[in-house]
């Protein structure tokens, strides 16, 4: 026999083994055998009816619980086998809280505790009340971005777009009496990390020996916000995308499939351990992206099991709902599976995913052929200028949302393109706003 997560081995009886019964009651239950050497070899106790009489009432007066003693007999040895079921609420050793994981036993201290005492007590870390926050401290973007997205998914009604803030957080079960709670704040908050700490996202770019940090963005504010500008740092900044062209549109192929990534990065936010105060890292190097969420599995999950098919337990179910309810991600547990399928459906490689004590890895490997730094940002202009000269000299009516869409580049980027072409009389702009059309100067 071996130790494992529901056995220990001991040769005998002393006071001191109350701590590995509560670390049984504190986790999933196991069976403390006393009389056997660490191979798991009998080799017998003495004072058998003493014991038998003595823990189970050690066991009441000092941990609360009640075990089951058994006399199991290797003639002529006798062994004890202490069988202790796994307890819904915290169990204590003289006000310590110690925990049962692999086969080692683990005393609960600071943010361990504390989220060991919520899930115990059926609490959510973002389910707890904050305190010196009110609606009126929210972002009115980020609200209005909720609520358009919401409705237009048919997800919440369209009274949505009319109800006050305050009305629209207690129908989202976000407030607990007078007070927001930590969900309410990380969604809508401009600034979550004065609350938080690590609520944010952090991107490094390293160089080809994978130790030199070439540069580096801290991605902050509402997690709404988070994602989508994460996102686009990303794009603009530390990826290079092969152009090519195609009905006079402009189509960009990435490293990796931007859809996958993007659910990715979702799946991160939402299951994140924010108690952990660590950030999100997203760690992007020559050949591969890495992306580390300090989160955890379920309990009694495997690797297998969480890249299998099962079922949604979300680490911070209140965010998820809200993320569900814009549109943003589905409430199945199929976060894994969509990722695989992005990447498929573009013939992109499948990630590779790690699990590790304090966090959860996703490695996205590079194509070979785009296993590159991103070209500068003087020569990505340079191009932009081109094809929007090619476009408007084929349709000078086209406007800057047309222009947006083909060159792949935001709408506010054309308006600077489109002025500095002008500035270097390249472009004109003829007739009114309305009804006018742009002319090419060759």
């Amino acid at each position: 026999m071996k130790e494992s997560q529901h056995t220990e081995f001991k040769r005998q009886w002393k006071d001191d083994l109350l701590k590995w019964i509560c670390a049984f009651a504190n986790s999933n239950g196991g069976v403390l055998m006393l009389g056997y050497n660490d191979q798991g070899e009998a080799i017998g106790l003495a004072h058998i009816e003493k014991l038998l009489e003595d823990i189970p009432n050690k066991v009441r007066d000092v941990l609360g619980i009640v075990v089951e003693v058994n006399l199991v007999e290797h003639l002529p040895l006798h062994t004890l086998h202490i069988k202790t079921d796994g307890y819904p609420y915290p169990v204590s050793y003289k006000g310590e809280y110690h925990y049962r994981s692999g086969s080692t036993k683990q005393e609960l201290k600071g943010a361990a505790l504390d989220k060991f005492l919520m899930r115990k007590h059926g609490i959510t870390w973002d389910s707890v009340p904050v305190p010196y926050v009110k609606a009126d401290d929210f972002d009115d973007k980020t609200l209005r971005f909720f609520r358009q997205q919401s409705v237009r998914k048919q997800r919440l009604p369209d009274e949505t777009l009319s109800t006050s803030t305050v009305e629209l957080l207690e129908k989202l079960r976000l407030t607990q009496g007078d007070y927001l709670r930590r969900s309410a704040v990380m969604l809508f908050h401009p600034e979550p990390d004065y609350f938080v700490t690590g609520a944010e996202i952090k991107i490094g770019a390293f160089g080809k020996n994978h130790a030199d940090l070439l540069h580096h963005d801290v991605i902050q504010g509402s997690l709404f916000n988070q994602v989508e500008t994460a996102l686009e740092v990303i794009q603009l900044k530390y990826l290079k995308a092969s152009i090519s062209y195609g009905d006079l549109y402009r189509k960009e192929r990435f490293p990796l499939p931007i859809p996958a990534l993007r659910e990715a990065l979702l799946n991160a936010v939402v299951h994140k351990d924010y108690g952990a105060h660590n950030a999100i890292q997203i760690s992007i190097y020559p050949d591969k992206l890495m992306l580390w969420n300090p989160g955890q599995l379920p309990e009694s999950w495997t690797l297998e099991k969480l890249l299998g098919k099962h079922e949604s337990i979300p680490y911070n179910p209140e965010i998820a709902k809200c993320f569900f309810l814009a549109g943003l991600i589905e409430a199945w547990g199929r976060g894994i599976e969509r990722i695989i399928e992005a990447c498929k459906q573009d013939d992109y490689p499948t990630p590779e995913w790690k699990v590790e004590p304090n966090g959860v890895w996703v490695v996205f490997d590079f194509e070979p052929e785009q296993a590159t730094q991103k070209t500068t940002q003087k020569t990505a202009q340079k191009s932009t200028r081109e094809h929007i000269l090619e476009l408007l000299q084929h349709d000078g009516k086209m406007t800057r949302d047309d222009l947006a869409e083909a060159t792949g580049v935001s709408a506010n980027a054309i308006k600077q393109h489109l002025a500095n072409l002008q500035k270097d009389h390249l472009l004109k702009r003829e007739g009114g706003r309305k009804h006018g059309w742009w002319r090419v100067i060759r």
